[in-house]
């Protein structure tokens, strides 16, 4: 089977990529750009350190930018927002009208810009630095959020709405948990990242909005002013390129907080999970549910209804409660060492996942952000298949390790799995994000196969040549690196799980020399879990790999098979991507598919629960 990056797409002659070369892990990047990414980065940290600040750190980056944070010789944070010099002119300006609009928003749950300046071509945006965790770091972190965390963030969101659609409205176009940084231990909440912030073209009510001779960006009335925010987040009206309307940001508030409450990475589970389900108070979980309907009427009047009912909300007494304990619906192994491990997931066959609608909003659409949310990817899928994929997406923010066969028939789903976690604080989490991952599956109704792998980018072996005309030769000190492990005593040893049981991949372009093969063959006889994938670029070849070696006596012979592996790369040709993953047993989990889940409420007692 073969196995594409998350994104990826394959455009003749040339293997392209969806992601820059900054948006991967510092372990994939070639020597070369590894280089001068760590070069650029400490450049950063050198010209803010002669401006005077301290404890320099980069804390984000997008497809416009990299942010950069410190403190000032008053103790002051403050963050720093550069433009990618490598963009075109009118894309870099962006940044200064970020400022501006900036300028606009006075208010306690918005950090105020400081100064935007010019260094030569290098435009610099200096803003105050919120105080706390960005939501969707924390909600990685302890899966879905505490009820009472839930609505102190949504009382809060409705505020600073109501702020920016008062008079004349303002639109920051892209609220999402990574744009939102809260303090838990003053409950505050701040907005950031006004990146696709603009003036509304029309109000909550759907007529013009009367601006004034400095309403410059948004005096056309025909053509939206608005720009793309984050395409798991936002609504249809700004995905379908509407005119600017204060709704927009109530749609990224409204799949915000269900994410934020359900554990996810978007809004595309809601018709699987639906918000009245996940244990919210009956109010907010319905007033969410109106919010994220398929009915425009709908949804405005539960857009609304949130606005006014949040002025109140404080008055509701959310202790926790205590549920029964997690159970994950496939297994999540822990492994007994802790190792710094960075995962990239990579997957495969994803084709029959989408709709093949001929009507697809974004393709007519042309925003440096669409190519980072995968527009070619995700485009003709449908919402709850884009769920899904956001579903797995999420397993690679854990420290993760394994692999994913799921296969969709008419008497049901079934999974394969070996998944694994180096870090047992992560358990709780991630048992969220599987179980979310499997419900969302079971709500796919469809014939075919799903892989994913995750793999750790420390262990990558990268050989470069120096032109397509030589043969890539690995160095004497490259090994491909396995674990030895025992047996997982829960699983039934006798059933192997083949590379090779599903016969080639469709969707396959790197073919392999024979000689590999061969030694795949060989190792597939060798009781072991893991995956090899193979990723070959003009002058740069990506070996990934997941190895545990299931039978320690065989220790010698898997590694000089693996060893042989590697002699035989100076025989690959061609550009593409190709991946074998191996199941340690064939202990297939059977769900049966369903509609929608089960409505679930806080108590209304809780004392009782």
């Amino acid at each position: 089977m073969e196995f594409t990056q998350e994104g990826s797409h394959l455009q003749t002659p040339e293997l392209q990529h969806f992601y820059i070369s900054e948006e991967q892990s510092i372990y994939l990047l070639g020597a070369h750009d590894a280089r001068k990414h760590r070069a650029w980065i400490r450049l950063c940290k050198q010209q803010l350190g002669k401006l005077g600040y301290q404890e320099l750190e980069l804390v984000g980056k997008g497809a416009y930018g990299f942010v950069f944070a410190g403190v000032n010789k008053l103790g002051q944070a403050h963050v720093f927002k550069f433009s990618r010099l490598t963009l075109p002119q009118h894309i870099q300006d962006r940044l200064e009208e970020e400022a501006f609009m900036l300028s606009q928003v006075i208010h306690p749950n918005v950090p105020p810009v400081i100064k935007f300046e010019h260094v030569g071509k290098q435009g610099i945006l200096v803003m105050a630095r919120a105080p706390g965790e960005d939501l969707e770091q924390l909600c990685i972190r302890v899966g879905a959020l505490p009820v009472a965390t839930v609505m102190n963030i949504a009382r809060q969101l409705a505020a600073i709405l109501q702020y920016l659609h008062n008079g004349r409205p303002l639109i920051h176009g892209d609220i999402k948990p990574s744009n939102l940084v809260y303090d838990v231990n003053t409950q505050h909440l701040s907005l950031i990242d006004w990146g696709s912030a603009v003036f509304a073209q029309r109000d909550n009510e759907g007529n013009p909005v009367n601006g004034n001779v400095m309403d410059l960006m948004s005096s056309d009335q025909q053509h939206t002013n608005a720009r793309m925010g984050d395409v798991y987040f936002i609504g249809d009206e700004q995905l379908n390129g509407a005119l600017s309307s204060p709704r927009f940001d109530e749609q990224g508030v409204a799949a915000t907080l269900y994410a934020l409450a359900s554990g996810q990475a978007s809004r595309f589970g809601s018709k699987v999970i639906p918000p009245t389900s996940i244990g919210l108070p009956v109010e907010l979980a319905r007033t969410l549910d109106g919010m994220l309907s398929e009915n425009p009427l709908q949804r405005r009047k539960a857009g609304d209804y949130f606005l006014k009912s949040m002025s109140h909300s404080h008055r509701l007494h959310l202790p926790e409660i205590n549920s029964a304990a997690l159970t994950a619906e496939i297994p999540v192994w822990i492994l007994p060492r802790d190792k710094e491990v960075e995962t990239v997931s990579y997957s495969s066959r994803k084709a029959f996942l989408k709709e093949h609608n001929g009507d697809d909003p974004i393709a007519k659409m042309d925003d440096l952000q669409l190519e980072k949310y995968y527009r070619n990817f995700m485009a003709g899928m449908g919402d709850t298949e884009k769920g899904f994929i956001a579903a797995v997406g999420r397993l690679s923010q854990y420290a993760i390790v394994g692999g994913l066969a799921i296969h969709w028939r008419e008497t049901g789903v079934f999974i394969d799995s070996n998944l694994a976690i180096y870090k047992a604080e992560q358990k709780h989490a991630i048992t969220i994000a599987v179980n979310n991952m499997v419900t969302l599956a079971r709500g796919i109704r469809r014939i075919g196969v799903f892989k994913a792998c995750f793999f750790n980018a420390r262990d990558t072996l990268h050989i470069e040549r120096e032109d397509s005309t030589q043969p890539f030769v690995t160095g004497c000190d490259q090994q491909l690196p396995f674990e030895v492990g025992n047996v997982p005593s829960l699983e039934d040893k006798s059933r192997l799980h083949s590379y090779f049981e599903d016969g080639r991949d469709p969707e396959e372009n790197l073919e392999l020399p024979k000689e590999i093969m061969t030694e795949l063959a060989w190792i597939n006889q060798i009781h072991h879990t893991g995956c090899i994938i193979f990723e070959v670029l003009p002058n740069h070849m990506k070996i990934h790999s997941y190895l545990r070696l299931l039978n320690p006596r065989k220790q010698a012979a898997f590694r000089a098979s693996l060893d042989r592996i590697l002699a035989h790369v100076d025989k690959i040709q061609g550009k593409g991507v190709s991946g074998f993953m191996k199941l340690p047993y064939k202990n297939t989990r059977k769900f049966n598919h369903i509609e929608r889940k089960a409505d679930r409420f806080y108590p209304r007692n809780p004392k009782q629960s």
